[in-house]
């Protein structure tokens, strides 16, 4: 009776919300109540004005509290000639307000917000408190699932501060922005579900923007990812990051993400 709850808990999980986890932005959809989710973020971007590329990592764990309430630690680490050095670290909520399920769909509102802090110099226009500056956001996402294909998207407002006291942020800069994205996820293996233990394969696009405030410079990238669900619990997302457009500067605004993610169910009893 045990193996067959744990089928049918697990089976809706799957369904549900496999083509809804995107690689760089967050559904409505929280993580499932009193589950544990541990994900090592890689990224390997090219540097625009200098040979090679750089690499961060970002390890997070995020607890579902309940179905509407989750919460987020994530470290900042990033390669230096001395090795991994930490750069700093943020906190992250989410909050789901409202939900409308139907049979073979369903539509999802979530408020979130986060808080960072970094230690790392500053070293170009474009504001990005996961992983390069000190501040906070807060934003508003909306979630579609219809069948096997999910549609999400953001708006946020985010506000940086300085790096600590040896990396201010530079007065020549403007200091807050206006984010948005627009993400495609659609599950393209199994066509029909048998058992939790089948792998999961979503195919993902997603649009990402930013405009400052204070001066309007703005850029858009695209993100097209692979992504595989093993087991209901493993997840390995394989994406790449390209800039349609900017009129802003970006010191490593293309490369690759590499993400290994991983949920631990009923971790309380």
């Amino acid at each position: 009776m045990r193996k067959v709850f744990l089928f049918l808990v697990l089976f809706g999980v799957q369904k549900s919300f496999s083509q809804e986890l995107f690689v760089v932005t967050d559904p409505a959809s929280n993580v499932p109540s009193n589950s544990l989710a541990v994900n090592v973020m890689n990224s390997f971007f090219k540097e625009k004005f200098d040979s090679g590329y750089n690499y961060h990592m970002m390890p997070e764990a995020t607890y579902g509290l309940n179905k509407n309430l989750m919460f987020r630690a994530t470290a900042f680490l990033s390669k230096t000639n001395d090795g991994l050095i930490t750069e700093g670290g943020g906190f992250y909520t989410k909050y789901r307000f409202f939900s409308s399920d139907d049979l073979n769909s369903h539509f999802r509102m979530a408020a979130y917000g986060r808080y960072s802090f970094n230690n790392s110099p500053i070293h170009q226009e474009q504001l990005e408190i996961m992983g390069h500056n000190s501040g906070f956001e807060t934003g508003l996402i909306a979630t579609k699932l219809i069948n096997k294909l999910a549609i999400s998207s953001t708006v946020s407002y985010e506000k940086v501060y300085d790096n600590s006291s040896k990396n201010p942020f530079p007065n020549t800069l403007g200091d807050n922005a206006t984010n948005y994205t627009l993400s495609f996820g659609k599950l393209m293996y199994p066509k029909i579900y048998t058992s939790y233990k089948q792998t999961n394969i979503n195919l993902m696009v997603e649009f990402v923007g930013q405009t400052i405030n204070e001066n309007g410079k703005s850029y858009l990238d695209v993100v097209p990812a692979i992504q595989f669900i093993i087991n209901s619990q493993a997840r390995i997302d394989l994406a790449y990051r390209q800039e349609l457009a900017s009129s802003m500067l970006r010191t490593a605004p293309n490369g690759f993400y590499f993400n290994l993610y991983y949920t631990f169910f009923n971790v309380t009893k």
